[in-house]
C-alpha cells in the first residue's frame, strides 16, 4: 500500500463513522479537571480510552500519579530502530467545565450531536477531537505499512491542562529520558482561520499581576471625607494609566522585548492579517503604534486589565472605597525578561509616584517559539502543503499560551503544533465544536504527514 490508500483509509474512518463512534464515546466522559468531582473520570479516560487504542497499536503504556497530586499522566512509546527519528505527540484529556445550562436547547456538553458541518461536544475542539484525529491518522499508517511506521513514537498524554497543567513541569523533568526525541508535533488550538491549514511553533507566555492601593481599614462618607482622604479607586486607575495608554499602549517600556527578528515578521507578513481576517472586525488604531495587526497579535506584549475590584457595583453608596484592587496579564513573547516583570513594575510606579500601589506576580507561563526557519518548521510546510495544495499559514507563536515551554526548555525539543480547530469553535465557551471541512482535512493532513516521517531514513541534523 501507499500514501494514498492510508489516506483513503482515514477518509473512510470519518465516512465510515468510526470517527463519529470514536468522538461520541469521548465526548461523553466528563472529564472537567476543574470539578472536584473530575477525579475518577480523568482517570478512566486514561484507562478505558486512551490506553486501549495506543496499546492495539502497539505501543506500551503507563500511567503515572500526578507528582502534585493533580490528575495522572500517561506515557507510551512505540520503538521500531534507534536510526529512525523519534517524534514526542502530545494530548489532554480533561475539558472545561460544562455549563450544562448555556448551552442552547437541543445541545449538551456531554451528548455529541452533529448539524451541518458543525460538531457540538464538550472537548469536541479542546482536545478531544483533535487528539482523536492524530491517533487515527497514525492507526492508517501502521496499517497500511503493514504494521510498521518507519520512525519512532512518544506519547505524553495530561488530564489538567484546563486547570494550568499543575506537575507536568515535574512530570517531565523527572521522565526526560524516557521522553527524549528528535522533534515534538502536536494538535491543540485555533488555527489562523477554517480554511487554512496552521502550524504554529510556541506560544506567548503569560505572567498574570495584581496591583493593591489599601488606604485604611473601612469605606469613608464621600461627603464629609471626599477631597481630604485618599481614593485608592482613583490612585488604581491612574497607577494603570500610567502602565498602559488609553490606545492599548504599553508605557512601561521594560515590559517589552527589544524587537521583533526578521524571520517572525516576515513570516507574520504571510498571514495577511487584515482588519476582517479573524472573524470579527479588528480595532485597527488599538496597541503598538508601528506595527501591523498580525506583529501586534503574534510578535508584541499587551498589558489587560483583566478585572478590578473597588466600592460595591452592584449597590454603589456614597463612600470612598478604602481599598482597590486589580487583576492584570502580560501577554508577552520572547525575548521579554519575564523573571523581572514584578521588580519592573514596581519601579516605573516608583519613578511615576505610585509608591503606594503594592504589585504581586502570581503566576507565570514563560514565552517559547521556534525559529520560522528551522529545517523541522521547513519539512512539516512542505509536507502539509504537498497534501494540501495549500500553503500553511506558520504562526511563530500562538497568540495564547499553552504549556510549550515542557517541551521546549525542558526536554529542549523543537516544537510545532498543527491545529484542527477554528476561531469560531467557541473552545471554552456553551456551543463549543468542530468543522466538518476542519476534521478531513485534518485527518488527511496528519495521516500523510505521518507517511512522509516514515520515508525518512535518518535523524536529521
Amino acid at each position: 500500500m501507499n500514501k494514498q490508500d492510508a489516506v483513503t483509509s482515514a477518509r473512510n474512518y470519518f465516512f465510515d463513522g468510526f470517527f463519529e463512534q470514536d468522538l461520541r464515546r469521548r465526548t461523553a466522559c466528563r472529564t472537567e479537571s476543574q470539578s472536584p468531582q473530575g477525579g475518577p473520570e480523568l482517570q478512566r479516560y486514561l484507562s478505558d480510552e486512551i490506553m486501549p487504542q495506543l496499546e492495539g497499536m502497539g505501543f506500551d503504556c503507563s500511567i503515572f500519579d500526578n507528582p502534585v497530586g493533580a490528575g495522572p499522566f500517561l506515557i507510551a512509546q512505540r520503538h521500531e530502530d534507534d536510526c529512525f527519528p523519534t517524534v514526542l505527540t502530545y494530548g489532554h484529556g480533561d475539558v472545561v467545565l460544562g455549563y450544562d445550562e448555556q448551552w442552547r436547547a437541543g445541545l449538551s456538553p456531554w451528548a455529541l450531536k452533529v448539524e451541518g458541518e458543525r460538531w457540538y461536544g464538550r472537548g469536541t475542539a479542546d482536545n478531544k477531537g483533535q487528539h482523536t484525529i492524530n491517533f487515527a491518522a497514525l492507526a492508517q499508517v501502521i496499517s497500511a505499512r503493514g504494521g510498521k511506521l518507519g520512525f519512532n513514537v512518544k506519547v505524553i498524554f495530561e488530564t489538567g491542562e484546563e486547570c494550568g497543567s499543575p506537575g507536568l513541569h515535574e512530570f517531565c523533568h523527572q521522565h526526560r529520558e524516557v521522553l527524549a526525541a528528535d522533534v515534538f508535533i502536536a494538535s491543540d488550538g485555533p488555527r489562523l482561520n477554517a480554511e487554512r491549514p496552521t502550524m504554529f511553533l510556541g506560544s506567548r507566555g503569560s505572567a498574570l499581576f495584581r496591583l493593591d492601593v489599601d488606604a485604611r481599614d473601612k469605606p469613608l462618607h464621600s461627603g464629609n471625607w471626599g477631597g481630604v482622604m485618599v481614593n485608592p479607586a482613583v490612585v488604581l486607575s491612574n497607577a494603570i494609566a500610567s502602565l498602559v495608554s488609553a490606545q492599548g499602549r504599553v508605557l512601561c517600556r521594560s515590559l517589552l522585548p527589544a524587537g521583533i527578528p526578521e524571520s517572525v515578521r516576515s513570516a507574520i507578513a504571510d498571514l495577511n492579517i487584515e482588519v476582517h481576517s479573524l472573524g470579527r472586525p479588528l480595532d485597527d488604531a488599538w496597541g503598538e503604534p508601528g506595527l501591523t495587526l498580525g506583529e501586534r497579535l503574534f510578535g508584541w506584549n499587551t498589558v489587560e486589565v483583566l478585572a478590578i475590584n473597588a466600592g460595591n457595583p452592584k449597590k454603589p453608596v456614597n463612600a470612598i472605597p478604602a481599598s482597590a484592587t486589580a487583576f492584570c496579564q502580560l501577554r508577552f513573547v520572547v525575548g521579554t525578561d519575564w523573571k523581572a516583570i514584578e521588580s519592573n513594575v514596581r519601579s516605573y510606579l516608583d519613578e511615576h509616584g505610585f509608591h503606594n500601589v503594592r504589585v504581586q506576580v502570581t503566576t507565570v507561563s514563560p514565552a517559547t517559539r521556534l525559529d520560522p526557519d528551522h529545517y523541522w518548521v521547513n519539512w512539516v510546510k512542505k509536507s502539509i502543503e504537498g497534501t494540501t495544495g495549500k500553503k500553511p499559514a506558520v504562526l511563530p507563536n500562538l497568540a495564547g499560551t499553552l504549556p510549550n515551554d515542557v517541551f521546549s526548555s525542558i526536554l529542549g525539543l523543537p516544537t510545532l503544533w498543527i491545529p484542527h480547530s477554528y476561531p469560531g469553535c467557541s473552545q471554552h465557551a456553551p456551543d463549543e465544536h468542530l468543522l466538518t471541512p476542519v476534521i478531513l482535512e485534518g485527518l488527511t493532513m496528519m495521516t500523510s504527514l505521518f507517511w512522509d516521517l516514515g520515508e525518512l531514513a535518518h535523524t536529521p541534523e
